[in-house]
């Protein structure tokens, strides 16, 4: 079976609930959504926002709180915000490739430290992390052991130890300062088996999808995802991209028609589905690709309209403001009208300005039309 590009593109936007919001709980919506880039701690609200209907920040605090979604370095080495349920085998997953971005840079092994030192280190980590605990604490407690304050050591274990960020409170939970506690104790989980799982819940959120993809996604290594996909078996099915490349399935996941109506979004920076694979073409058209996710890393906040980014957006005084690089019609922007001013309501509560640190790119960018969508 052949799938077109905008079948892509629709498979992803309804398992990413992007075709229409839900009325589902924040729970369940992490779970049918995998994992939600966390990097900017007002994003995975935002994500929420554009997936639930009536969706309450309050529910994602909560959630945040009571550690039924928690918030940790994962894929691609940076912060996501996973269900509970799911951080264990992705943390297995994951760990030889966090354990090597730190134990072989530079600025790690220029301290002279070795790597079973710092594995020495994890049961007196652990131990003090039971309740959350400052930057500052971890590495006075560290330094008692190292007979030297060494800032590299915490600098490593914070992105491969087995530790979730803690709330600190602020308007979206996490703030500049952080807080750290130790993952509770798991079954463990054979690495392979948690690779399995990995291809298999990336499938569930992003698919069809090539290993490629996966890769992208994850940043596990294209030898481990073969011989994990090799064990799925029948949980797996094949399709060729519109390319002629192979691409993996879940039986179950939807596919829409390619005509399916796709409502106009706002979405946050680095939003997932951005980012989630090799050829973003599927949802970022390539003209487009290096004005969104710029070289420094900054995933801005962009505008789909029919499922495609079309331009950015950002808060001004008197809305939202959003910069077409596409021609857009006037129903897409009578669309984008009536989620600005949702968007804006949404963020009078908790951070009107919210990424306006980031304005520094908006002059730069190319725009076909611009218009500030009044509240």
């Amino acid at each position: 079976m052949t799938v077109t590009e905008r079948e892509l593109n629709r498979a992803t936007l309804a398992r990413q609930l992007l075709l229409e919001r839900q009325t589902e709980t924040v729970l369940g919506t992490v779970l049918r959504i995998v994992a939600i880039q966390a990097q900017e701690p007002a994003s995975p609200y935002l994500s929420l926002w554009n997936r639930i209907d009536g969706f309450d920040p309050a529910d994602l605090d909560a959630a945040f709180a009571e550690h039924t979604v928690v918030k940790s370095s994962l894929f691609r080495l940076t912060l996501h915000a996973v269900h509970a349920t799911d951080h264990p085998a992705f943390y297995t997953a994951m760990l030889p490739s966090l354990r090597a971005s730190r134990l072989n840079d530079r600025r790690f092994t220029d301290t002279g430290l070795t790597a079973d030192e710092l594995d020495r280190l994890l049961p007196a980590l652990r131990g003090v992390l039971a309740e959350p605990r400052s930057k500052g604490e971890v590495e006075d407690l560290l330094a008692e052991h190292l007979g030297h304050h060494q800032p590299r050591a915490w600098w490593a274990l914070r992105t491969y130890a087995p530790l979730l960020h803690s709330p600190t409170g602020g308007p979206w939970a996490f703030g500049s300062t952080g807080r750290f506690m130790a993952a509770p104790d798991r079954e463990p989980v054979a690495h392979h088996e948690a690779a399995s799982t990995v291809i298999l819940r990336y499938l569930e959120g992003f698919g069809p999808a090539s290993l490629r993809d996966v890769a992208q996604f994850t940043m596990l290594r294209a030898p481990v995802l073969r011989e994990a996909a090799e064990t799925l078996g029948d949980h797996l099915i094949t399709l060729e991209g519109p390319d002629g490349s192979t691409l993996l399935d879940v039986p179950h996941g939807p596919r829409p028609p390619g005509d399916t109506p796709a409502p106009a979004r706002l979405l946050p920076m680095w939003d997932s589905i951005l980012l989630a694979y090799a050829d973003r073409a599927r949802i970022i058209p390539p003209d487009l690709r290096p004005e969104v996710i710029r070289r420094n890393g900054d995933v801005l906040p962009t505008v789909l309209v029919d499922g495609y980014v079309a331009g950015v957006w950002r808060p001004v005084d008197a809305g939202i403001e959003v910069r077409a690089m596409h021609p857009i019609d006037d129903a897409a922007w009578d669309q984008l009208a009536e989620e600005a001013r949702a968007l804006a309501t949404f963020l009078a509560d908790r951070e009107p300005t919210v990424y306006s640190r980031y304005a520094r790119w908006w002059d730069s960018l190319p725009s076909h039309e611009a218009r500030v969508l009044a509240t």
